[in-house]
């Protein structure tokens, strides 16, 4: 019996996804539920599962093609009996390949990331000469970058006659340069960013916290806390309820314009941007004013996880009142983040860094961090802003303010 194999439903704000990358060619057995091909969205990769076992009658898309719900991808004919017919040959194509996988030395046995097998089968390499760095050995873009950029290594010439000299150029040797597509993700990304810097009136604020207490609280229950929690005691915990404080205080920074409207959020939906290798995602924190903080560092740790490997749905990226993003993690010491639309407000981290500081008319030294608010001024003023980017800093001096809500 013929199957035909369709493009899943997509999100109703999704319009069509790119097939980035077949798994399986005509004339592979295959078995029920096993991923045939990568569709890739505007935010995730989707994986198109074999709705039975069988073997792959007819591919009617072809990588690079752009797809839409519901449309036809390719044909299977269906049954267990057709697909174990069909093993053998299969199991004798891998075979060569897996001995030269592993006469290549070093070479990985993990899965392509989306990204990398782009890539791969753009530049025509031998993925099993790859090494993957990625979670269990998975091959990531960044590897194949790496891979392409690293020298062949060239066979040791038996010595001989002294070389004669030879006049180098002064320009230098050849300079190489690669031109690749944007991924629908990188197109996404730029496409916000324009809309963002175009439609709003960006401005924004700084301040800077004294996590003294933060630390001392962690260092004194961080062991306590991963024993009875199972999850680490991180720091964005803290940014979160601390920013859930502040949103209460100021509830023009927690909404969003709609046409000539604002739309006030009574809820605290906080997204925490999350950097992968095909680009930032946002993952988002619902109702984070109802999570505790293993909760939070629980559900922000899997979301990172689950963005950077690509199994992060749509869903779970879609929405969000109020973002929160830290490029402290890779140095920065201070930025202007921009918004995210249709949000009014994103909180910026930065990297904390010890600092004299007079307290109490004494020097002391100090672990500080630059804080950042960039808002649409069409509807957040500037006191608000000021005094929003004061209540976190003050939550976060004073953290039992977290408990009582002051």
């Amino acid at each position: 019996m013929s199957i035909e194999v369709r493009v899943p439903q997509l999100p109703e704000s999704v319009t069509d996804a790119t097939l980035v990358s077949w798994h399986k060619k005509a004339g592979d057995a295959v078995g029920r539920d096993e991923n045939l091909v990568d569709l890739e969205t505007d935010k995730v990769v989707l994986e198109v599962p074999a709705p039975s076992a069988g073997v792959i009658k007819e591919i009617r898309v072809e990588n690079g093609a752009t797809v839409t719900s519901g449309q036809v991808l390719a044909v299977l004919e269906a049954g267990e009996g057709v697909a174990a017919a069909s093993a053998p040959a299969a199991k004798q194509e891998v075979k060569p390949a897996a001995a030269e996988s592993k006469s290549n030395g070093g070479a990985t046995g993990g899965k392509l990331a989306p990204a990398a097998r782009r890539m791969v089968e753009e530049h025509k390499l031998d993925p099993g000469k790859i090494s993957g760095s990625g979670r269990d050995g998975r091959v990531t873009k960044g590897d194949v970058i790496q891979h392409m950029a690293a020298p062949s290594p060239t066979p040791a010439a038996k010595p001989s006659k002294p070389a004669p000299t030879v006049q180098l150029p002064s320009a230098g040797g050849a300079r190489n340069e690669q031109r690749v597509p944007m991924t629908r993700l990188r197109a996404r990304i730029a496409e916000r960013l324009i809309q963002a810097q175009s439609t709003a009136a960006m401005l924004t604020t700084f301040n800077e916290v004294d996590l003294t207490e933060v630390n001392a609280i962690r260092a004194r229950y961080k062991e306590k806390f991963e024993k009875a929690h199972g999850v680490k005691l991180g720091y964005m915990s803290f940014f979160v309820k601390a920013s859930i404080e502040a949103l209460r205080k100021f509830p023009s920074v927690n909404a969003s314009i709609d046409g000539t409207d604002i739309v006030y959020h009574e809820f605290y939906d906080i997204g925490v941007a999350v950097s992968t290798e095909r680009g930032l995602l946002v993952p988002v924190l619902r109702n984070a004013e109802s999570s505790s903080f293993a909760e939070i560092e629980a559900a922000v740790g899997a979301y990172a996880t689950r963005a950077r490997d690509g199994s992060i749905t749509l869903e779970e990226l879609t929405g969000g009142t109020f973002t929160i993003t830290n490029g402290g993690v890779f140095g920065s010491l201070m930025s202007t983040p921009i918004l995210n639309p249709p949000q009014v407000a994103i909180l910026g981290m930065h990297k904390i860094q010890e600092r004299p500081m007079v307290i109490d008319g004494e020097v002391k030294v100090r672990p500080m961090m630059y804080l950042a608010l960039t808002y649409d001024h069409r509807i957040v003023d500037g006191r608000e802003s000021v005094q929003f980017l004061v209540a976190i800093k003050e939550a976060l001096e004073d953290p039992a303010r977290l408990l009582l809500q002051l």
